[in-house]
């Protein structure tokens, strides 16, 4: 699994401030096995973020592009704008998985704008800004990375027994 980095920050961006999410996503990455291959900061404008993105899922490089920042309500975060712009496909699970799980640990993750798309064989995914926030976020959905990449690239086996399913709920008659 190969995977792009991009921390979307004005303050970072601009020297003001040291990107810590980035290189803390690129360590649990590599902790799991992925190849980080790009790690990158842009500031919080649609335009750099999409051109950014498009670039990286367009060569054809990178399996995912993960996003960190933006994902938020303030004026300037628009990087699910952005990812909407170029995706070709939503995949809403994985951001509705993130916000319910972290949902547990802080009421603000019911604020999180965070989406998840699909642009030729790449899969994009927003994560919050924050060093904690996301590495929280990317933990609930790293089992799924490696069958999501195998899809993508048309490699994936027989799902029944790769991850274990949830018993439904007994029924009183």
């Amino acid at each position: 699994m190969r995977v792009a980095i991009i921390t979307v920050s004005d303050a970072a961006a601009e020297g003001a401030r040291e990107d810590l999410t980035g290189p803390a996503l690129r360590e649990m990455l590599q902790a799991a096995g992925a190849e980080v291959v790009g790690l990158e900061v842009v500031a919080d404008e649609q335009a750099r973020i999409s051109a950014a993105l498009r670039k990286l899922c367009d060569k054809g490089e990178v399996d995912i592009v993960l996003t960190n920042g933006g994902t938020g309500m303030g004026p300037r975060d628009v990087t699910p704008e952005a990812t909407e712009e170029i995706i070709e496909r939503r995949v809403p699970g994985l951001p509705e998985a993130m916000r319910i799980r972290t949902l547990s640990a802080t009421i603000y993750a019911m604020l999180s704008r965070a989406v998840a798309g699909v642009r030729g064989n790449t899969l994009i995914l927003n994560l919050p800004g924050s060093p904690r926030g996301a590495k929280e976020c990317l933990e609930v959905v790293l089992p799924v990375l490696n069958h999501a990449t195998e899809l993508l690239r048309g490699e994936a086996k027989e799902c029944a027994g790769r991850l274990h399913r949830r018993s439904a709920p007994k029924t009183v008659d």
